[in-house]
């Protein structure tokens, strides 16, 4: 039996917003626009950087959301995953900075990220990147916003003089297959589904390996757009599963998934062993 809609979803949504306000001030508070971070910078297991603004942002996160809703679990990037959140219909998903090696570098194209999933599906998202003053947030059945005025993705239908980004061999490989604008890589992946969803860009390639927690939010801001994220087959995007990592997705309007799966499927043809 599907389980009842949250009752609370609209207010709660306000709450997750000034919550990544607050956490986003936070992380300022360490960002240096075009220089180097003032915050502390070590090696993650595996070789990722993480900053004490991350922990710091996480942190935080945990104490004011588990606090909206206490009954939900928690994934996140900076915090050890437990397997309570299989069990558990509320599932909240937190990048406390997507993009930190933008954040570390001084770019400003780097968010704080937060998705409450019910079931497995997001039904409320905030991207919030305060250093490019932008705040996208969306709610399951009730539309997305920028700064809280309406947004809504390309209604383009073909890939002609498309705005795509991602990662560059991607985007030279679907070049010698179709014409389009290519848009240098947008270092958090967030932000590069949110400025799909607001029309900045009409597309996006995602390689290999993003987890939960890059896409869950701005998955559901693109959705609630008019947008569409999907594996590389085309199928939907699957949220709180034990291993939460992903396989190459693509993100678009609506109207351009079809033709650019079809020059995926192009792509791999041409170079099976590069995509």
């Amino acid at each position: 039996m599907t389980a009842p809609p949250l009752p609370i979803a609209p207010d709660l949504l306000s709450a997750i917003r000034e919550s990544c306000l607050e956490a986003g001030e936070l992380a300022l508070a360490l960002f240096r626009p075009g220089a180097k971070t003032a915050a502390r910078i070590w090696s993650k297991t595996g070789g990722s950087p993480v900053t004490e603004a991350d922990i710091a942002v996480d942190t935080f996160l945990r104490i004011k959301l588990s606090a909206l809703l206490p009954e939900a679990a928690w994934l996140s990037e900076e915090t050890v995953d437990d397997e309570l959140r299989l069990s558990r219909r509320f599932v909240w998903v937190v990048d406390p900075i997507d993009g930190t090696r933008a954040f570390m570098s001084g770019s400003p194209d780097w968010a704080v990220c937060v998705a409450l999933l019910d079931e497995g599906k997001p039904i409320a998202g905030v991207v919030h990147a305060p250093a490019c003053s932008a705040t996208y947030t969306a709610l399951s059945g009730r539309g997305a916003q920028r700064n809280g005025a309406e947004i809504l993705a390309t209604k383009l239908t073909g890939l002609g003089g498309a705005r795509i980004a991602g990662p560059k061999p991607m985007l030279d490989a679907l070049a010698r297959l179709e014409a389009f604008e290519p848009v240098d890589k947008i270092p958090s992946l967030a932000l590069r589904l949110a400025r799909i969803a607001d029309g900045t860009i009409d597309a996006g390639l995602v390689s290999a390996d993003a987890r939960d927690w890059d896409i869950a939010a701005a998955d559901l801001v693109l959705q609630e757009a008019g947008g569409r994220l999907s594996t590389g087959e085309g199928q939907p995007v699957i949220y709180n599963r034990e291993t939460p990592v992903h396989g190459m997705l693509v993100a678009s309007g609506a109207g351009l998934s079809a033709p650019l799966l079809s020059a995926l499927r192009g792509m791999r043809e041409s170079q099976p062993q590069r995509i």
